[in-house]
């Protein structure tokens, strides 16, 4: 697989699944339990990171406690998933993943969702078939994608680092990718500013079809 063209890695929440409004909500309504004050969609792409605890760390000015951080945590997916349903693929997603087979390119999906709720809400947008691999996040780990991004490069027998595209919305998709010697392209569409994405030091793009032809030209 994935000799001739670029082996896209694409990232779900925020970036192929249009869902940061939902995850602002989430957020607020979480806040709220906690007695924090709501936070806006420009004021949470300057503070987002992963690991995500360092995220409340910048929110509180400190880190939050074990206690503080299951609260949150907890309230934070418990109003996220009531939510998940109702959101959309980004706009042209579906049809840039259905085009990837007419160019001879393939493509798999890697996200820090959850693996038993990722693949039934894959399976639900009818993508699934556009993807040689789709995983998600096994266990409770919140340091990030790099590891996760190990074990799926090696899943995909056959295709080497150097022709692979990881395209996220997060710096941590750049990080995930540099650990295993692919490259990278950011999209501003999800979790960061843009500002924040260029600290990252690799392509940062406003739509996913500018994504695609930025990874092609990477690789090619």
């Amino acid at each position: 697989m994935g000799k001739h063209r670029a082996h896209l890695v694409w990232d779900w929440n925020g970036t192929l699944l249009d869902d940061t409004g939902a995850v602002i909500e989430a957020s607020n309504a979480a806040f709220e339990e906690m007695g924090l004050a709501p936070i806006t969609l420009e004021r949470y792409r300057e503070l987002y990171c992963v690991p995500v605890p360092l995220f409340y760390e910048r929110l509180l000015g400190r880190l939050p406690t074990e206690e503080e951080w299951a609260l949150m945590d907890g309230a934070f997916h418990r109003h996220y998933w009531a939510r998940a349903d109702a959101c959309g693929l980004t706009d042209g997603a579906a049809e840039l993943l259905e085009a990837a087979r007419a160019f001879g390119r393939t493509q798999s999906l890697l996200s820090l969702a959850p693996h038993e709720r990722l693949v039934p809400l894959v399976r639900q947008y009818g993508i699934e078939k556009w993807f040689v691999r789709v995983d998600g996040r096994t266990g409770h780990s919140t340091s990030g994608k790099a590891e996760h991004m190990v074990r799926h490069l090696r899943a995909l027998d056959g295709v080497p680092p150097e022709r692979v595209v990881v395209i996220g919305d997060a710096a941590d998709d750049a990080i995930a990718a540099a650990h295993v010697g692919a490259r990278a392209v950011l999209y501003t569409g999800g979790s960061h500013s843009r500002t924040s994405l260029e600290a990252a030091g690799v392509p940062v793009v406003d739509t996913l079809a500018e994504a695609v032809a930025v990874a092609e030209d990477l690789v090619g």
